[in-house]
């Protein structure tokens, strides 16, 4: 049994390929390896390089292996339905051609969704009808990453989607068979959505393929929550804090997934905004340092 620590664009404020704000991605696969991570996700398909060659040879350059990427698009929307399979077929083209493993589905933040971050009494549901056509759209994506391109798909709960809380996505594991679809399992974000990661882990840790860790300040959910703060408002509110100095009990995690034999990668993400007093290579290397203290090396 094997677990491996990776890192994602994202802890250096990467949430979208054509940002403005981004940092060049050479600079993120250079601080990665520097901080001691020795793998990376490819984040949103456009970021990294789409020539295999190109990105191939950056990732020998700094020591790092593909782990794996997300696909973070408006499930919810039907009308957007197009721009969610392009970036899936981008996205699993990438990460077949460097062998790597893992396609992770998120369904991105949503309007109706996002004034209840956090709050899962108060926010909106699908009808039947709507959540059916739901369920079968990230059915279909899982379908195709699984069944053309050899990857292991996985669905990741994430604040201000439709796939949020935990009824949610226990929901939609009962309703997709599980050859087709594992669990990428956020601790932070589990933990935003008002349930118990550790929790939720013993009951489905047969099913997690794939871990992101990320931390959660109680003080700050607390207060986005009762204000109904925007996402990306808390992510720049600091609700994403180095790991250790939050809510996540880090060790219980760690003995989960020891005590069930998982091996395989646990990503870092410290979702951030690059505009912000933030240094996302001291985050990642305090990051990784704590990891290590508790076991994780």
């Amino acid at each position: 049994m094997t677990i491996r620590i990776g890192n994602a664009p994202c802890s250096w404020g990467v949430e979208f390929a054509d940002d403005p704000r981004n940092p060049n991605w050479r600079k993120v696969l250079e601080e990665c390896a520097a901080a001691g991570y020795r793998g990376i996700e490819l984040g949103p398909v456009g970021f990294m390089p789409e020539d295999p060659n190109l990105l191939g040879d950056a990732l020998d350059e700094f020591g790092l292996t593909l782990i794996g990427g997300v696909v973070f698009k408006p499930f919810h929307d039907r009308s957007q339905w197009a721009d969610v399979i392009d970036a899936a077929g981008r996205t699993c083209k990438s990460l077949a051609s460097h062998g790597a493993k893992h396609l992770v589905l998120i369904d991105s933040i949503s309007p109706r969704r996002a004034p209840t971050a956090g709050r899962a009494d108060e926010a909106e549901q699908m009808d039947a009808a709507e959540w059916a056509a739901f369920r079968d759209r990230i059915a279909y994506v899982a379908r195709m990453g699984r069944e053309e391109y050899g990857l292991t798909v996985s669905i990741h709960a994430h604040a201000g989607g439709f796939m949020d809380f935990e009824p949610e996505l226990e929901r939609l594991l009962d309703e997709v068979d599980e050859d087709v679809l594992k669990i990428c399992f956020d601790t932070g974000h589990h933990s935003y959505a008002g349930f118990d990661p550790v929790a939720f882990m013993k009951r489905h840790v047969g099913r997690i393929s794939y871990m992101h860790f990320k931390d959660i300040d109680p003080v700050v959910k607390a207060k986005v929550v009762e204000n109904r703060t925007d996402f990306y408002e808390a992510c720049g509110q600091g609700i994403f804090c180095n790991l250790g100095r939050g809510d996540v009990d880090f060790k219980a995690v760690r003995q989960v997934l020891l005590d069930s034999g998982f091996d395989g990668w646990c990503t870092v993400e410290q979702d951030c905004d690059p505009t912000l007093d933030v240094n996302p290579l001291d985050d990642a290397r305090a990051n990784r340092e704590y990891l290590h203290s508790i076991g994780f090396n």
